[in-house]
């Protein structure tokens, strides 16, 4: 089931999701996420981006904090992920995603993997851009949404994750 793409993210609808696992925090409190496991729940929404606390990445983290009892319904987690650090995300779990889903560290291998490296004309920021991946029980990505603009990737990723249940 492919739900469609939108821009440049370089893993299509269809792939295998890189299996990878990492810390975060989730309420404040140290989370630890492995895609392998999530998976076995539901679907997973992997949202990236650049750096907690900027205006953009705070507006997006209040989005899907309110859409959350609806990812619930749908059967789906969320996670955020960014190159912040542990202490800068426990923060923000509690403050800008208000307790509702966990963030956690995109490491430089998860970065590559789902090649989403924010890329100035400098080069490599060391930060991801702004990509929403949703991956379905099977591993395989159904949607991609790569757009820095935040305001797109809770309404499409909850649609498909939605149109995955049914609902």
């Amino acid at each position: 089931m492919a739900f469609g793409t939108s821009a440049s993210a370089a893993l299509p609808v269809g792939a295998k999701a890189p299996e990878f696992s990492t810390k975060g925090a989730l309420a404040g409190k140290d989370f630890a996420f492995d895609l392998e496991r999530a998976l076995d729940e539901g679907p997973v929404v992997l949202y990236f981006y650049p750096k907690a606390f900027t205006q953009g990445c705070t507006l997006e983290a209040h989005a899907f904090a309110e859409a959350m009892p609806d990812f619930k319904a749908a059967g789906a987690q969320v996670v955020g992920l960014s190159a912040d650090d542990l202490p800068t995300l426990r923060k923000f779990s509690t403050e800008e995603c208000r307790d509702a889903f966990p963030v956690a560290t995109a490491s430089p291998a998860v970065i590559k993997a789902y090649d989403v490296a924010l890329v100035r004309k400098d080069g490599d920021t060391g930060l991801t851009d702004r990509t929403s991946y949703v991956v379905g029980r099977n591993g395989r990505i159904v949607m991609v949404h790569s757009e820095m603009d935040w305001r797109k990737h809770v309404q499409l990723t909850l649609a498909t994750v939605k149109k995955l249940a049914g609902k």
